[in-house]
């Protein structure tokens, strides 16, 4: 068996990819399900766009962006603008069709976006690991430590309520 070795500890890799996702998520609009039509649950939300601009705007700020890093900081930015253009297409494609959509066309319209979530955290990864190497261990431990903040909160707003 071939070990792969990484200079990131895997709870390390695992709060990032968790709050990588969280970051996509939060930088497109939520899916409409067929069953309430177009922009349910979208409704007076700022667009994905300025979501997404607010998004990096927050990180740089948590993360202590030095001006050496900025052109690395750059290249982040680029992959999420992106992302969140390729989301939010499909997300207004799938709302505009969702009452003519059967079911197994929303699965269908659900699964191009889920698909496009993973392809955009593999697209996201490598920028951000280049990012990450050039950061100084306070920003490292301080990177760390944002990020399993924001895992921590999103696991306990899905934990169940007993």
């Amino acid at each position: 068996m071939t070990r792969l070795t990484s200079p990131f500890t895997y709870p390390t890799v695992l709060a990032v990819a968790v709050a990588l996702l969280a970051t996509l998520t939060l930088a497109s609009p939520r899916p409409t399900h067929a069953v309430g039509g177009p922009g349910r649950g979208t409704a007076g939300k700022a667009s994905a766009a300025d979501r997404i601009e607010a998004r990096i705007k927050e990180l740089h700020a948590q993360l202590h962006i030095t001006p050496a890093q900025e052109n690395l900081w750059q290249n982040v930015t680029q992959v999420m603008r992106d992302n969140a253009q390729r989301i939010d297409a499909l997300t207004k494609a799938r709302a505009e069709h969702a009452q003519t959509m059967t079911a197994v066309d929303d699965v269908h319209a659900y699964s191009d976006i889920a698909e496009a979530h993973a392809e955009g955290v593999k697209k996201f990864l490598p920028a951000f690991e280049a990012l990450y190497a050039s950061m100084s261990d306070a920003q490292k431990q301080h990177t760390d430590a944002f990020f399993r903040h924001r895992l921590d909160r999103r696991l306990e707003r899905h934990a169940p309520r007993g």
